[in-house]
């Protein structure tokens, strides 16, 4: 059996948060809408509940990333390889300020709306968030396996 290392350690953790800030995305956007069959109060817990995973992941997504920087010279890597880091690092960044803004902007607007019109605008902009968080999400994923 090969040895347990540092790097193994710090590559499961980075992997296992993205499979959870990611995949967690994935799974929620496909069950929202049979959650929506049991009300408003309903989708507000699963989301407050989906939460306390998600964000924690984010976290020890930025502090294994920062990790991972560390145990590579970036002198040594190749200009391309530098420019498909930025953009995952771009990426990293927009996912959660996308999330972020979803929750923050997006589901209080929701929340307060007073006429189906305002509902339905808020509704629309909550949605773009929350695509726009995953679609980075999967950018930088994406990116992450390019740069393995």
């Amino acid at each position: 059996m090969l040895p347990v290392r540092a790097d193994t350690i710090r590559l499961f953790l980075h992997v296992l948060a993205a499979m959870v800030w990611v995949g967690g995305q994935l799974t929620l956007g496909a069950l929202i809408p049979a959650v929506r069959t049991g009300g408003t109060e309903l989708v507000r817990k699963v989301a407050r509940q989906f939460q306390l995973v998600a964000w924690p992941a984010y976290a020890v997504l930025l502090i294994t990333g920062g990790w991972n920087l560390a145990a590579v010279h970036l002198s040594r890597q190749s200009s391309a390889w530098l420019t498909t880091l930025s953009v995952k690092l771009v990426c990293v960044f927009l996912t959660g300020a996308f999330a972020a803004a979803h929750i923050l902007v997006a589901a209080p607007r929701v929340r307060a709306a007073e006429t189906p019109e305002q509902h339905r605008r808020a509704a629309a902009m909550s949605g773009a968030f929350e695509s726009l968080s995953l679609l980075f999400a999967l950018a930088a994923a994406f990116m992450g396996i390019m740069l393995a």
